[in-house]
């Protein structure tokens, strides 16, 4: 119990920096090996059951978004709210936050699955799933949804990890996952040729045994946070304090949804199906960037929830402003990246030349201020971590909902199919203006001068 309180209380002792690189790094790592997954899950699919196949799956992505939503929301909510607990050495509110987030994860998790199974084809066909593809999309997600309480408890432990100093377990639970997935879908669907419900098993499978191994860390009583009895009722205060900071990532993760069906339609109406493949093709090249970034926020998090609840916001902003470095860094990389090799990566993906070319195009527009987009992503994570709910919700909804919805709407109007891609460009600079002046206020209502903050 005294080591895991130590590696609790280094969150307010150790250099900032080094914090950071130590919590961040396993995050990137997770992050990157999920990536890697997604490829290879996407690419066996596509080789082995067929274009269908691929196409039902991508059907299914808002509905993953969905059910995403809902696990952001007691995760991300929860491990805050521990973070802070533990900053303030509150470790009894603490240990029945870990409580009253299985439980939630419990209630929620399946909850959507009853709701989501007794109306799915419904639902796919509303996300656009076509006579050919919808048997497909039903196939995957019917498994997917009966393992979803396991993906809801699996995400929620590893949010917890973080938040209670334990990030390189958090990364191996995701690392394993990840290995387990790989080595799963080779068998289910190369060698037993389960086709697409194969990888949907491989999915549950391995998380379920990675949840088994997070069950195992939380059933110690030597840990800071552990399952014992007295902590899994619903209390009411707890609950409020988990979802009013989870709102924020759960409004985030469903925008997406609606983003992602609204954009396809709109690629569609003015470029066709291969204007559909480009966006995806440029989505992924962005992805790809932005989990280093999520990495990132990811490791800042518990860092900033400790020293805002021990009230050393001297080493909050410290953090805070070295994320923000470290994000734009890497996204520099990829905006020099995409504006000068963008159809080296297009051919990545593709070896089509009218979509080697629409995809190029398409990468240098998206991306053409992606500089900018990482301290949007970092402040917006800073202000979730500290529990300033309506300023989290406002800059996570600013660049989809206020902004990138309605340009891409109305810029098509005036430029045809280029109107689409000049939406996105836009919209990420105008939330990036709106998100500094609200540092700036913050700042300054911390009266925060010279880097020397004030108490409240």
């Amino acid at each position: 119990m005294t080591d895991n309180k130590q590696a609790a209380l280094e969150l307010g002792q150790k250099p900032v920096g080094q914090l950071l690189w130590q919590y961040a790094l396993p995050a990137i790592v997770a992050m990157t090996a999920s990536s890697l997954y997604n490829i290879i899950d996407r690419a066996m699919i596509g080789q082995i059951v067929g274009p269908e196949a691929i196409a039902g799956l991508g059907i299914t992505f808002p509905f993953m978004n969905l059910s995403a939503a809902f696990g952001a929301a007691v995760g991300v909510g929860s491990s805050a709210s521990i973070s802070v607990k533990l900053g303030q050495k509150d470790y009894g509110v603490a240990q029945n936050l870990l409580g009253n987030t299985v439980t939630l994860n419990l209630i929620i998790g399946f909850s959507f699955m009853v709701l989501s199974l007794l109306f799915l084809d419904p639902i796919l066909r509303f996300f656009g799933a076509s006579d050919a593809t919808l048997p497909y999309a039903r196939e995957f997600m019917i498994v997917i949804l009966l393992g979803n309480v396991v993906t809801h408890m699996y995400f929620g432990s590893n949010a917890v990890l973080r938040a209670a100093g334990k990030p390189r377990h958090a990364m191996y639970a995701t690392l394993f996952t990840v290995g387990m997935n790989i080595l799963l879908v080779i068998a289910f669907v190369w060698w037993f040729r389960w086709g697409i419900r194969g990888a949907a098993l491989a999915t549950v499978t391995s998380q379920t045994m990675a949840l088994c191994w997070q069950i195992w860390i939380f059933s110690d009583k030597k840990e800071l946070l552990h399952l014992k009895k007295g902590i899994y009722k619903l209390k009411a205060n707890l609950v409020r304090n988990i979802i009013a900071i989870g709102i924020s990532p759960f409004l985030m993760n469903a925008t997406s949804c609606v983003i992602v069906i609204f954009m396809n339609n709109q690629f569609v109406r003015y470029g066709g199906d291969m204007a559909v493949g480009a966006y995806s093709i440029a989505n992924s090249v962005v992805m790809m960037f932005f989990m280093f970034v999520m990495g990132v926020c990811q490791g800042m998090q518990p860092i900033v929830g400790y020293n805002y609840g021990a009230e050393k916001f001297d080493r909050m902003f410290r953090c805070l402003f070295i994320a923000i470095g470290c994000a734009t860094g890497i996204l520099m990389v990829g905006w020099a990246l995409s504006m000068l090799f963008p159809r080296e990566i297009a051919r990545i993906f593709t070896s089509d030349a009218t979509l080697i070319d629409l995809s190029a195009r398409g990468i240098k527009l998206d991306m053409l201020v992606f500089f900018v987009v990482g301290s949007q992503a970092v402040i917006t994570h800073f202000f979730q971590s500290i529990g300033k709910v309506k300023v989290s919700i406002f800059l996570s909804l600013s660049r989809q909902l206020f902004l990138l919805l309605p340009m891409a709407y109305v810029f098509p109007l005036l430029w045809d199919l280029d109107g689409v891609w000049y939406s996105m460009p836009a919209s990420d600079f105008g939330s990036f203006a709106m998100t500094i002046p609200m540092l700036i206020w913050y700042m300054k209502k911390l009266k925060v001068y010279d880097g020397q903050p004030c108490n409240h």
